[in-house]
């Protein structure tokens, strides 16, 4: 007698979660260094997804070759310099993704304004207990 189920993905909702990274083996993409690892190799980022760039540094705006990528991160080669300053490129986000930098950003000072608004609660307390 079951209920139903014909796997365990049908009990967890009747869909199994796959990871989808946003570059594929072989994609070429114009990227810029935003750091350098361990091991001495820069790293990239696509949509959050952090590539190993081996042969760079901070800064570089190079033309990559994604050659492996694993689950959580990917490693590439570069293939030449940027054909257009990535800075630009950065610029075109789709808005979306620009609104969800200013809602985190409005996030971030409301927690700020409550921190302040917290402190100057516990110094109001303090004035008054000194005043007993």
């Amino acid at each position: 007698m079951g209920y139903g189920f014909r796997d365990r993905d049908d009990f967890r909702g009747g869909f199994s979660r796959q990871f989808s990274a946003p570059v594929k083996e072989g994609q070429e993409i114009d990227v810029k260094i935003d750091a350098v690892g361990e091991k001495g190799d820069g790293i990239a980022k696509v949509d959050g997804f952090v590539l190993f760039v081996p042969g760079t540094k901070v800064g570089d705006e190079v033309k990559i070759k994604v050659t492996k990528v694993l689950r959580k991160v990917g490693f590439a080669e570069v293939v030449g310099k940027s054909s257009a300053p990535v800075a630009e490129k950065e610029a075109e986000k789709p808005a979306k993704a620009e609104k969800a930098e200013k809602a985190s950003k409005g996030k971030k000072k409301a927690k700020e304004e409550d921190a302040e608004e917290i402190v100057k609660e516990v110094e109001e307390e303090e004035e008054e207990s000194e005043n007993f």
